[in-house]
């Protein structure tokens, strides 16, 4: 399936935390052979911290199990200081606990070790531009979790705004199918148009709703039922 490691202008540049230097070399190695532009590595949550905040990636290839600082809270603080940060997390643990926390905590993908280094670099480069990335098996889990949260208020994203704003029928076709788990290209397939109509229509809704990356998007379309089939 070819293809380099590159969006839009230049190579995509990706960060790899793991705390066993062996693994966190071969992943980079297997990267950087693919295209990518490999920026730094990390063995630890605080340095991962310091390092990421310092070369700004596009991706952070990120494993849960850290010393100094677990991954799941080195994902929170530097999507929180880098909102447009996307993370994919690269664990040996397929326990629906982890896969719930770590997306709670921002990351947008969630693959297992055992993955091929063909699916970590499909799975990078869909990371790269939005698509949730998940090991086969824990995306519905995941989309379950959305719906339960849905369900509940939200304090944080303070859900009193009086008036949904207007999206155009197409905007709200294309999140009805975020919302399915559809991946970008999926969408464009269904819909017969092209990939980049696609992530235009879901950036202008992220603009209209005030959302700031795919994970809100599914979660406010869940919310309001944009889910269900019609």
């Amino acid at each position: 399936m070819g293809g380099s490691g590159e969006v839009g202008q230049g190579p995509l540049r990706v960060m790899v935390v793991d705390d066993h230097p062996m693994w966190r070399d071969a992943v980079a190695r297997d990267l950087a052979e693919s295209g990518f532009d490999v920026v730094a590595t990390a063995g630890d949550g605080e340095q991962a911290v310091r390092r990421a905040r310092a070369v700004t990636p596009d991706v952070l290839v990120l494993d849960l199990n850290l010393p100094a600082k677990p991954g799941v809270q080195v994902c929170k603080e530097l999507v929180g200081f880098n909102p447009a940060l996307r993370v994919l997390v690269l664990s040996a643990s397929g326990e629906h606990a982890d896969v719930l926390e770590a997306v709670k905590s921002g990351a947008t993908g969630y693959l297992l070790k055992s993955a091929s280094t063909e699916e970590l670099v499909d799975a990078v480069r869909r990371t790269a531009v939005g698509d949730p990335v998940f090991t086969p098996g824990l995306a519905g889990l995941v989309l379950g979790e959305y719906r339960r949260l849905a369900s509940d208020p939200d304090p944080v994203a303070g859900t009193d705004e009086p008036r949904a704003p207007q999206l155009t029928d197409r905007e709200t076709e294309v999140l009805r199918l975020v919302a399915k788990g559809l991946s970008y290209k999926q969408i464009a397939e269904r819909l017969v148009i092209s990939h980049r109509t696609v992530q235009n229509h879901v950036q202008n809704t992220l603009g209209k709703l005030q959302l700031h990356n795919r994970v809100e998007l599914v979660r406010y379309a869940i919310q309001r039922g944009l889910d269900d089939d019609e």
